[in-house]
């Protein structure tokens, strides 16, 4: 696979691996930006905080979510089904290894307006110029 980048209107996502078996990617989070309220229906998840420090909100119940901040070296696991968001507190880079399901996301809450299933490339990259 070729190496892309992914713009977000919170950062961009450093595609650097995806086989039939694993994905690897980077998420570059901006200061005061936070990925939408999200959850994956098949994709399993181990995210790694290389640099940076992020509130992470996770949980099973969208009105009993818990919430963790992780400094540089802190990393934790996402089962499917488990409600989880991202907001960094310090500009973050955050490396992610997954299965290869990287378009299974169901968006439950985004301050940027995106909603549902599935990833929207053309609306991520607008909105990102307009950050």
């Amino acid at each position: 696979m070729k190496l892309q980048i992914k713009l977000k209107p919170w950062g961009r996502e450093i595609w650097f691996a995806h086989t039939e078996k694993y994905a690897g990617k980077i998420l570059e989070v901006k200061k005061g930006h936070r990925l939408s309220l999200q959850y994956h229906e098949h994709k399993m998840e181990t995210q790694y905080v290389y640099s940076g420090k992020v509130k992470f909100t996770f949980g099973k119940d969208e009105a009993n979510l818990q919430e963790r901040i992780l400094s540089q070296g802190d990393k934790v696991d996402i089962a499917p089904y488990t409600i989880h968001r991202i907001e960094a507190l310090q500009d973050s880079e955050v490396f992610e290894v997954s299965t290869p399901e990287l378009t299974d996301v169901v968006k439950l809450h985004d301050d940027y307006g995106r909603t549902g299933k599935g990833n929207n490339e053309e609306l991520d990259a607008t909105l990102h110029a307009g950050a």
